[in-house]
């Protein structure tokens, strides 16, 4: 059951508005079955561009019930249904804030017709409720009152309806009031990703990386990324649409991966800090640094060569170690090379590998 609703307000700033109109239709998904429709008394003056626009004026609503006086009815119409409106999050938002005054928590589901007109209808030049019922032949009376407006909306819906032959993108598009779509569609993220250690990357909806991240645990850390509450992690949030990630066996690799591609890729919600210029060398100028990798049979091996990272590779055999032709062949090279110098240089100051191999000899460190 859908309950199709327009709503006329004061205008004014947000969340401040109060309702002039409402018109609600309830519609079975094959005819209207009941109707509410009523100017309300939003005991606030009207804007008068809406004024002008609507044709409602604060002398029409003097005697007009207040919102308190009509709340029952929205809720015993609207009850057990989804709601429909044309820009959903705008009649929802008001109904929220009136019933938020009166302290009652008003949720529903609900459906969005521009959201659905673009999905359904991709050829109109416009989604504008009366350029769009323009272009589909949907007559209009009394635009920009709520009765009008409403009753175009539940036409269009109906057209709507018809279009989605399987009902697969209306169901899809329901917006619950619990986030069940949203919470599931995080779940599915998740679930894809492996308790392994590595760099992982967030992709919005057109496929561009906008935050890294790494850690012990991929799974792990992106959950928490999911649950920070500060302002730039519900940005990231709000944006997600896939998670690829690396893994890399250990925490030089790690590191050395995550700082050169935030160095590389510049994502918009991670914080690069300016890092400064130095000459970093290193005591040995040709060497292999070997650590664990991603499986218990595989190494990790990064290539130092005349002072030079030249890249890492995963190896299982030891031959491909000691025939540095063969290594030079398998590994992913590193672009920014002072900064992956400074990286290793670093770390190696501070923590253990499995061990270095030079030329000729091997010292376990």
């Amino acid at each position: 059951m859908y309950a199709v609703v327009d709503i006329e307000t004061t205008g004014g700033k947000f969340n401040e508005e109060g309702i002039t109109e409402i018109a609600i239709y309830k519609y079975d998904g094959h005819q209207i079955v009941d109707q509410f429709i009523s100017l309300v008394n939003p005991e606030r003056e009207i804007q008068e561009f809406v004024a002008k626009l609507t044709g409602i004026n604060n002398k029409m609503l003097k005697n007009a019930p207040k919102f308190y006086e009509v709340a029952k009815r929205i809720i015993e119409i609207t009850q057990d249904c989804i709601l429909i409106a044309h820009n959903a999050n705008f009649d929802y938002r008001i109904l929220r804030t009136e019933f938020g005054r009166l302290g009652y928590d008003y949720n529903k589901n609900t459906l969005c017709t521009v959201a659905l007109s673009k999905k359904l209808i991709i050829d109109s030049p416009s989604y504008s409720l009366g350029k769009l019922c323009r272009h589909l032949g949907i007559p209009v009376t009394d635009r920009h009152r709520a009765n009008g407006d409403a009753l175009a909306t539940v036409k269009l819906f109906k057209l709507l309806l018809d279009k989605d032959i399987d009902k697969e993108i209306i169901q899809q598009s329901v917006k619950y009031f619990d986030n069940r779509h949203e919470k599931q569609r995080i779940l599915n993220i998740l679930n894809k990703l492996p308790e392994a250690q590595g760099v992982f990357y967030i992709h919005n909806q057109e496929g561009t990386i906008i935050f890294i991240g790494r850690g012990n645990n991929i799974k792990l850390e992106v959950n928490k990324q999911f649950l920070k509450k500060t302002s730039k992690a519900e940005k990231v949030f709000k944006r997600v649409h896939e998670v690829t990630y690396e893994e890399t066996g250990n925490s030089l690799l790690t590191r050395l991966k995550y700082h050169l591609d935030l160095d590389s890729v510049r994502p918009k919600y991670n914080i690069i800090r300016k890092r400064k210029k130095n000459n970093t060398n290193f005591n040995n100028n040709t060497f292999l640094i070997i650590d664990k990798g991603r499986i218990p049979e595989e190494h990790a091996v990064i290539l130092i060569e005349n002072n030079t990272v030249l890249g890492y590779a995963f190896t299982n055999l030891a031959f491909q170690e000691n025939q540095i032709s063969i290594l030079k062949s398998m590994l992913t090279p590193i672009e920014n090379k002072e900064l992956a110098k400074t990286i290793i240089k670093n770390y190696l100051l501070r923590n253990k590998v499995q061990k270095i191999v030079r030329l000729e000899t091997e010292e376990n460190i």
